[in-house]
């Protein structure tokens, strides 16, 4: 019914897949590791300092009574979009979703190993 009024596109092909190159800025797998070579994510900071006591800023938009919270424990694992958290004093863990940080502040110094060098700030 369409055909009268507009043709359909066609789009060159390439039949040989294998002869494309792969893309630039392609990730790179560590034989040892199973998690892509990422640099300055910020999980990858915070796996980094795993064990570490840290404050952790968060905004909550949506909610009038967690506008604003903070929540001061230890590292425990960090994901692409979540922080576990745990209070040693209290034993409350949280899990906590990355979209709602705002910033951390670390007690002591930072571990940073954004060329795989170890750094440290």
């Amino acid at each position: 019914m369409n055909g009268n009024f507009f043709s359909n596109p066609t789009f060159p092909s390439n039949n040989n897949i294998s002869t494309l190159e792969s893309p630039p800025g392609n990730i790179n797998f560590s034989s040892t590791a199973s998690l892509p070579m990422e640099q300055s994510y910020i999980e990858n900071i915070l796996r980094l300092n795993k064990g570490k006591k840290v404050k952790a800023y968060f905004s909550y938009p949506d909610s009038n009574d967690w506008r604003d919270k903070t929540y001061e424990g230890i590292i425990e694992e960090a994901g692409r979009d979540h922080l576990i958290m745990s209070d040693p004093k209290t034993g409350d863990w949280w899990l906590l979703r990355m979209i709602y940080l705002n910033f951390v502040t670390f007690e002591e110094r930072i571990n940073y190993n954004h060329d795989y060098s170890e750094k440290t700030f």
